[in-house]
Order: C-alpha cells, then structure tokens, then sequence
C-alpha cells in the first residue's frame, strides 16, 4: 500500500515521534493512513529499538518496511506523541515541580527495607537558580521529546548565557532547526545531539563560530555529511561520531581530508572502518604562514617545517595545531602502518609528517594480530598514549602477548590500556623483553630480525647473550648482564612472592622465595604443593604484572622463569584448577 502523508492528524512520513508517556521509545513514521480491515488513521512507526510486533505488513498487506523483522508497529495517533519545543522543554524539565514519580525515587532503604525519603539539602536555592533562565549556562534535555526550537528569537532573549546544551535522545532531524537553535544561543559551546536521527544535511547552516564541541553519536550521520557540516564548524575543537556505521571517510576536494583546521579531538568508536588507507586520509596537517613577504626564494624541507629563502626575506610555514586524540575503538582495522616518507611522495609534499602532533590514539577492540602494527606505533612522532586490549595481539589465551612485551616494544608510550606505565614499569617490562628474546634466539637466531628494540635494549641494560649453566647439583653461574636491574641476583636466584588465591586453599601468608631462573613453571606448581601443604589440589599460576588490570596465565609447563622474563620482587597468584 502507497505511504501517504494525512494532514488531518498533522504526522507524515520521516517525522521523529516517541510513544505517549515514554518519551524514551523513539521511532521513525513510515506510514499514515488506514489499515484494511480497521477503522480510521493509523501510523506506522519503526521503533528505534527494535521492539515493535511484525516488519510493517499486517495480514499479508506490506504498508511500510522496517529495518527488522520486529522492529515496525501500527499505532493510533493518540498514541505517539510529535514532541515539544526547546523552551518548552526548559520550563518543564528547570521550572516545573518535581512529579510524583521524581519524589519517589529520592529514597533509601532502612536496616528493615522500609523506604526513607531523601531530603537533599539545598535543593530549594538550587531549584531556584536553575529557575532564573538569564544564569543557565548549561542545561540537560536528554530525552525530553524536544522536536522544533519554538517561536524564533525568544530562545536567545531567554537563556543569553547558554554554552553547554544537552539534547540527547530527542526528535530533532532537520539540520535547519539545529541551525535556528545554534543561531540563537550566540554563546553555545558544546552541543550533544546523540541519538537523534539527522536527515541527510542539504541546505546551507550559518555559521556556528561558537561551537567547539560537537557530539553527533548514533545520529545516523556519515563522513559526507560530516565534510558538508565542516563548512559551519568553523572552530570545532572536539568532534565525536561513535556508533554511525562509518566505513570510508570521503573527503571531498583531495585524498586528504582538510580544513578542521582546530580539531583537537576525534572519536570514531564504534564504527566499520576496516582499511588504515581511510584513517591516513585524517593525517593531513595544515601549514600556516609566518612572513608574508619573499624574492627570488629557494624552498627546503626541515623538522620545523617548510623553509623559504629569499635575497631579502626568509618565510617559514610550520605545521599548525592538528589533531591529538584519535579514537578508533570497536572498528575493523586488522592492521596499522606509518607510512615511509621517502615513498609517501604526495605526503611529503603536502604534510610532511603524518599525525605529528597526535598523542592519544586509542584502537582497542580490533581486529589487530601482528607485532609490525605495534611496532609502527614507534613512529608517530609523539605518540604518548595508546589502547591495544581487546585486539588479538594482546589476547594472551589466544596467542597474543603479555602487556609487558607491548610496553618493551613501545619506546615512547607513557599510557597504556588506560593506566600509567611507571619509569619501574618500564624498566622491569624492558628487561623481561630482552631476557625473554635471548632465550628465543639460541632455538632460533632468526627472530631477532622480529625484534626492532632487541638491540637497542641489550645495549641499554648491558645484557649479555649467556643464558645460566646448569650441572647435576643446579645452576652454577648466571651472565653478567642478568645482573642489571634488580632483576636477578649475583647468585643467578630471583626473590618470587607466592599468594594463594585458591577459594578452597584457605588463609595462608604470601612467601617470598629464591628461586633460581631455570626453574620451570611445571617445577614450581610442585614447589608450592609443598610450600603451602597442597597436596589434593590441581594447581594454575599466574603472573600479576604491574598496571595490568587481570593477570597473566602461566600455561606452558615447560617454561623457566627466565623465558617468560620473570625476575625478583615478582608476584606469582597461587590458584586451583576449576
């Protein structure tokens, strides 16, 4: 049946709506008009969270499409609600009375369960400045069912000093009646327009110079969309787009994006981007003139910059401000490359650097496998922070590595994983790397060729290539490079604490023990057998590592300390087999 607009009930086709009294269920109208077999006008909304009765055909009549096979739903007009405008939703949500059920959620429970109301204290002065619309500065309308700005100009004469302005989870979709509210709050700063479902942007917004932060997740918006809103946001600082389908970032005069030119910050989580040829269309940096005046002038590419010479005058371009965050969380990338300047030509050309002022970049919960892609990390200028969980490479249950081999393979990275990596940190994470390495490389000299650091490392730390010698009464001798770093004693013994973890072991103290390095893992189970009297218990150890949020299973028997770069003042957690 042919969709078609009924005037008499004021809803059409696209409009954004929300169920009467939940204004939390937000869907999409698809269709208005009858349905056979029942009287009167119906609508026909797709619900944004899938939670409707059939896929838009009801008795075999297919009166709109929904995105899901459940998601659609026929519903009477009164029904649905079509929203309110912007002041309205700040007199209901600053200068009405708390309703029934808001009173009725300030309670705790007593020692008898019984409910005790909560009597916040200062709430009538706060209620009462919040009341004064010429002071708000910021405001929450989240889920309030706004869907127009309201009456034009009375925005700006009743809340002048607005710059932070929450809309989340609304029925806004024009970019025009986004445009007439950022018109009119001169002084708006940051704008959250999440969960609203933008319509494609068509016509021309004026100029939102205030705007420095602008959040547009899950609105539907794509990389076009975002080349098109550029073009306004003349100062965005922060711009994030989580959870809008983006594969492919377009730009649209060249194959960098450019412009943004005060982007500090940008939030792509949760997104479908699987190619790092669409993340390096971002690293484009803008150059900005210092002199203006030149003759005759030669150029020539220098650290700072782009440096032209004249019989007079000397003119630098520098690299202006660029981006500093990048968030990639939750995408698809299965791989990270810097590229080599001295075959990037157009890069070289135009950027000289990729992403030289980037110091966040944040790829948790990828599809990242191999070692190269973390080595790449090494040559972003001035990478300090990044996220690598949640990516194969750093799942140690499924080949991937421990955290300290990341951090040892990092040189430059002060965050990772979202906690600090202490000059200790570093210092323990590089030793067990090299240790761990040496004794790769007498079972295959090779792989130090999969080792950037390794060298560098040895050389840092004094490291020897000598691995301890065993005889029949035990280890005799050590290296002298397993000397540095507190790691190993004189006498080729580390200092080890055990704590038993185990639910069925008890209360049992920690012990510190010496314990020489070619012990094995296997070994040591059969150690803390007798060392904590555990006899009837099948046992699993595991490594807790300093900044890493879960311990690291030791599950090769056959390893030693000294191959998995264990050394003194570790902590090993003592726990029973399932």
């Amino acid at each position: 049946m042919q969709d078609s607009p009924d005037s008499s009930h004021g809803f059409r086709v696209g409009q954004r709506v929300h169920s009467s009294g939940d204004s939390r269920r937000i869907g999409t109208v698809k269709y208005v008009g009858p349905v056979e077999g029942y009287s009167g006008t119906w609508v026909g909304v797709d619900w944004d969270n899938g939670e409707g009765k059939h896929d838009g055909s009801v008795n075999g009549v297919q009166y709109f499409h929904a995105k899901s096979e459940r998601s659609g739903s026929l519903v009477r007009a009164p029904n649905l609600s079509q929203g309110i405008s912007l002041l309205e939703a700040l007199e209901k949500r600053y200068r009405s009375k708390s309703t029934n059920d808001e009173e009725d959620e300030m309670y705790v429970l007593s020692t008898s369960n019984n409910r005790v109301s909560v009597q916040l204290v200062g709430k009538d002065k706060i209620q009462d400045k919040l009341s004064r619309f010429e002071e708000l500065t910021n405001a929450s309308l989240a889920y309030m069912g706004v869907s127009f700005p309201g009456i034009p100009d009375q925005i700006n004469t009743t809340v002048p000093n607005m710059k932070e302005l929450d809309l989340t989870g609304n029925l806004l979709s024009d970019w025009k009646d986004v445009g007439k509210i950022c018109g009119q709050l001169p002084a708006l700063q940051a704008l959250n327009l999440s969960n609203n479902l933008m319509s494609p942007y068509k016509s021309e917004l004026p100029p939102l110079e205030s705007i420095r932060i602008l959040v547009l997740n899950n609105t539907g918006v794509d990389w076009e969309q975002v080349e098109l809103l550029r073009q306004s946001l003349t100062a965005i600082e922060e711009l994030h787009l989580i959870g809008n389908n983006i594969s492919r970032v377009l730009p649209m005069s060249s194959s960098f994006v450019q412009g943004f030119n005060s982007l500090r910050l940008l939030n792509l989580d949760d997104n479908c981007i699987a190619e790092w040829d669409e993340v390096m269309k971002l690293s484009q940096l803008r150059w900005l003139v210092m002199a203006k005046c030149f003759q005759f002038y030669n150029t020539c590419l220098t650290p700072s910059g782009i440096c032209i010479t004249g019989s007079t005058n000397r003119l630098y371009l520098r690299p202006g401000k660029n981006l500093e965050q990048l968030y990639l969380n939750k995408n698809c990338l299965n791989s990270i490359l810097y590229p080599d300047n001295g075959q990037q030509n157009e890069l070289e050309a135009t950027s000289y650097w990729p992403f030289q002022n980037l110091r966040c970049l944040l790829l948790g919960d990828n599809n990242i496998g191999d070692l190269v892609s973390v080595d790449s990390l090494n040559l972003f200028p001035n990478l300090v922070e990044t996220r690598l969980s949640e990516n194969p490479i750093a799942d140690t249950t499924s080949g991937g590595v421990p955290r300290f081999v990341l951090i040892a393979r990092l040189a430059k990275i002060k965050v990772f994983n979202g906690s600090e990596v202490t000059p200790r940190e570093r210092k323990d994470s590089e030793i067990r790397y090299v240790r761990l390495v040496i004794s790769r490389l007498h079972a295959n000299a090779e792989e130090i060729k999969q080792h950037p650091r390794f060298s560098e490392l040895k050389s840092l730390y004094g490291i020897e290539d000598e691995r301890p010698s065993t005889g029949a009464s035990g280890p005799q001798t050590i290296g002298s490079g397993f000397l540095c770093m507190n790691l190993w004693t004189l006498s080729g013994y580390a200092a080890i604490t055990l704590k038993c973890v185990g639910a069925s072991m008890g209360e049992k103290q920690p012990l510190t023990k010496k314990l020489p390095a070619t012990t094995t893992v296997g070994k040591l189970k059969f150690l803390c057998e007798s060392f904590f009297k555990l006899k009837s218990l099948k046992l699993k150890l595991f490594l807790q590592e300093e900044g890493s949020p879960l311990p690291v299973l030791l599950d090769s028997d056959t390893s030693s300390l000294m191959d998995l770069g264990i050394g003194n003042e570790s902590i090993i957690l003592v726990d029973e087999e399932n």
